[in-house]
């Protein structure tokens, strides 16, 4: 298939990688993993067992008047441990490769059915700046939108970094979750076609 760059140059690609019909439940399972994946799971209180102390019976079983007590860190007592206490766990969800692959040929696809895709000849500035950055992207008319190149230019990523509702990434780090968080995404013929050499 052909796709169409911004300065009207036609670049082929594969079919397989950016003509694939749209799987939204498998999209949806690769997104939800892969923001698993980024879940500490480090959350945890102590239960019963956990606190110090309590070992003792507080007082004797009966003639007291008071409700019979085992021990003196119960969940119902002060400094006692928490009732269902929260521990460490791993939230990370299995994902295959094929799976991962088919998701994101299928939102690339998409991007392109939805005309989301900016395919750019290259995409670099002269400085650091970020006014010059802004001035480029008013230029092309974008705003939301990811920047996809073959590898990452210190003053692209410079000059970008501060300003909202835009990042940039290699064509080897672009991940499900940064695909479909942008309105646009910008990608370099380079990147491109390295995407389609991983993807196809």
């Amino acid at each position: 298939m052909e796709l169409t760059t911004n300065s009207g140059a036609t670049v082929s690609v594969s079919e397989v990688a950016f003509g694939r019909e749209y799987n939204e439940s498998l999209v949806h399972q690769v997104v939800t993993a892969y923001l698993s994946t980024a879940r500490q799971g480090t959350k945890a209180q102590k239960n019963r067992a956990a606190v110090s102390g309590g070992g003792a019976k507080p007082w004797r079983q009966k003639g007291t008047g008071r409700a019979r007590a085992g021990t003196s860190r119960g969940p119902i007592w002060r400094k006692g441990g928490v009732t269902f206490a929260a521990s460490p766990r791993s939230f990370e969800q299995k994902v295959n490769k094929k799976m991962y692959r088919a998701a994101m040929q299928s939102i690339l696809s998409e991007l392109v059915r939805q005309e989301r895709l900016v395919v750019a000849e290259e995409f670099t500035i002269d400085s650091h700046k970020t006014k010059d950055f802004v001035a480029k992207m008013e230029e092309l008319q974008l705003s939301n939108v990811l920047i996809i190149a073959e590898d990452l230019d210190e003053k692209l990523y410079l000059a970008s970094r501060n300003v909202p509702h835009v990042a940039v990434t290699e064509a080897g780090a672009v991940d499900p979750v940064s695909l479909v968080a942008f309105n646009k995404v910008l990608v370099t013929v380079s990147a491109l076609k390295k995407l389609e050499e991983t993807l196809g």
